[in-house]
């Protein structure tokens, strides 16, 4: 008899430890990529998500990932970006994480007139999806470049692209998106910088994901207050998690950022992105800080994007690990 209970009782051990392992695999992992491990950085917008499948996307990589050496990567099938403008597409970049100070990282790499996005790309031999009119300008870096053209790919608004286990969409954001003439080169380039002009590459976008575990995530990129957060955002794909800018001035900023979580989208997590500021200090929100005000006008949880710090989410949007 008491043979019989110890099996029983490692047998409904072993049903738990599946159980929970299954729940785990069921998580997307969500890993900021930032300018200095366990803070929220300046120029910080990178991160990499990966569905429980083991497709994995890196959000604007901007300066913050030291190019496709950059050994937090991993494998990367696809990069998405929001738009073209230096700090998101990568202009320049630090050379190894902790390099400089948090609000002046050491952007001592020159991406231009490749980007960083595109160097990573090639690297990592991932697809750059993109939305409006992007696409074209990536392909021609990368066939520049003897990389594949057709790794540059498009998802217009209202439409979505299947990439493994996760649906891409792209939806409207407000900004602008022009393309830096150093982007450009040539005499071209030369008289768009000499006029103080720059070429436009259609609207800016945001990004809605949907992963294998039903998780959807709204990436804000750079934006305003749009009514598509709650008609298409909200009310169509219905996101219970957001990625939102709230560093004020260039995009929304952090009360107008908590308007959009709390009246529009109203999912039920938020991580904050582009503070344009120190936002930390030994991985603790800095009293006065945007980030901390952005978090007080919050009515959900807000989980801060600490540089490298692995946070997992199930499919209704609640954090389970890391947070």
């Amino acid at each position: 008899m008491e043979t019989i209970r110890f099996s029983l009782s490692v047998f409904v051990a072993l049903i738990l430890v599946a159980i929970t392992h299954t729940a785990i695999a069921d998580n997307v992992k969500i890993t900021p990529l930032g300018s200095h491990d366990g803070e929220f950085c300046r120029f910080d917008r990178a991160m990499v998500l990966e569905d429980p499948d083991g497709t994995r996307l890196l959000y604007d990589a901007g300066r913050t990932v030291a190019g496709p050496e950059d050994p937090r990567l991993g494998k990367i099938d696809v990069i998405l970006l929001s738009h073209m403008h230096g700090d998101h597409v990568g202009d320049q970049h630090i050379a190894e994480v902790n390099a400089g100070e948090c609000g002046k990282p050491d952007f001592t790499m020159k991406a231009a007139p490749n980007t960083n996005t595109v160097n990573i790309a090639l690297g990592k031999n991932a697809a750059i999806i993109t939305g409006s009119d992007m696409p074209r300008f990536f392909a021609a870096k990368l066939k520049a470049l003897d990389g594949d053209p057709k790794a540059s790919q498009l998802v217009r608004f209202g439409a979505s692209r299947q990439v493994g286990g996760v649906s891409i969409a792209t939806v409207p954001a407000v900004h602008t998106n022009g393309v830096n003439p150093a982007f450009i080169g040539g005499d071209l380039g030369d008289m768009l910088s000499a006029a103080g002009l720059e070429i436009s590459a259609g609207p800016p976008t945001g990004y809605v994901l949907t992963f294998s575990n039903g998780l959807v995530v709204y990436l804000s990129g750079d934006t305003g207050i749009t009514a598509e957060q709650d008609a298409v955002v909200r009310r169509h794909y219905n996101a219970k998690l957001a990625v939102i800018n709230i560093g004020d001035t260039f995009t929304t900023g952090p009360t107008e950022a908590a308007f959009v979580i709390n009246e529009l989208i109203k999912p039920n997590s938020v991580i904050p992105s582009h503070a344009n500021e120190i936002a930390t200090r030994s991985g603790k929100v800095i009293e006065g800080s945007k980030t901390e005000a952005f978090i007080s006008s919050t009515s959900i949880p807000v989980h801060l994007p600490l540089s490298g710090r692995t946070m997992e989410f199930d499919g209704n949007g609640g954090c389970v690990s890391g947070c």
